[in-house]
């Protein structure tokens, strides 16, 4: 029987990952809604229909035990969507790191669902330690991204969601730490009625920093 190394189990999902992108992009573009959610940067590799509400997603955490999201109900939610082979994806790690540990984001649950193969990852967590949640799925973890709307994958991409469920924007590409901080003001706002949904995304769309 024809076995992989961790490289090249990692290249067969990434490129998995890539071909379905690829068809999908033929097949959404019939159906795209008019006026989906904001992705906040731009290079977002297709168009996406993103819900309105946070999808119902459960994976296995790095013990092996099953975690829904529906767990972290009732808080604002950060989450991350990563692989170990993805360079900006582990860029991005220590600044979420310090996310999770500031005493100002004690109020938001920050989550991360790794796209990857287990081995990989739980070879990778003893190296690089991650002091928050982690989800992990190979197939069940693409089949969670293309329920946040995502039908090419792009790595990383990070889902905001504000208390009660809705998703306020998505962002592809690396987070860094002044992106985040000015979106998790603005999920705040509307959390405390300050701004409506409409109002916060447009408030994204204007004011997040745009990096790189």
């Amino acid at each position: 029987m024809l076995t992989m190394g961790r490289a090249g189990r990692s290249l067969f999902l990434f490129l998995l990952a890539a071909v379905a992108g690829v068809a999908a992009y033929f097949a959404s573009r019939a159906w795209l809604a008019p006026e989906p959610p904001q992705l906040t940067t731009a290079s977002a590799l297709v168009p996406a229909v993103i819900p309105e509400r946070r999808p119902e997603v459960t994976l296995a955490d790095r013990d092996g035990k099953p975690r829904s999201l529906s767990e972290w109900n009732g808080k604002p939610q950060v989450i991350n969507f990563w692989a170990t082979w993805c360079a900006p994806c582990r860029r991005e790690l220590p600044m979420l790191n310090a996310l999770a540990a500031d005493p100002d984001f004690a109020g938001f649950a920050l989550i991360g669902i790794a796209v990857d193969f287990r081995e990989d990852v739980l070879t990778f967590l003893k190296s690089t330690p991650i002091r928050y949640p982690v989800l992990i799925g190979e197939q069940d973890g693409l089949d969670a991204a293309r329920a946040f709307g995502m039908e090419s994958l792009g790595l990383p991409f990070t889902a905001f969601v504000d208390a009660t469920g809705r998703i306020v924007t998505i962002h592809v590409g690396e987070l860094h730490r002044e992106q985040a901080d000015s979106i998790l003001s603005v999920v705040r706002s509307l959390d405390a009625g300050e701004i409506d949904m409409k109002s916060a995304q447009a408030k994204i769309r204007a004011e997040i920093p745009k990096i790189g």
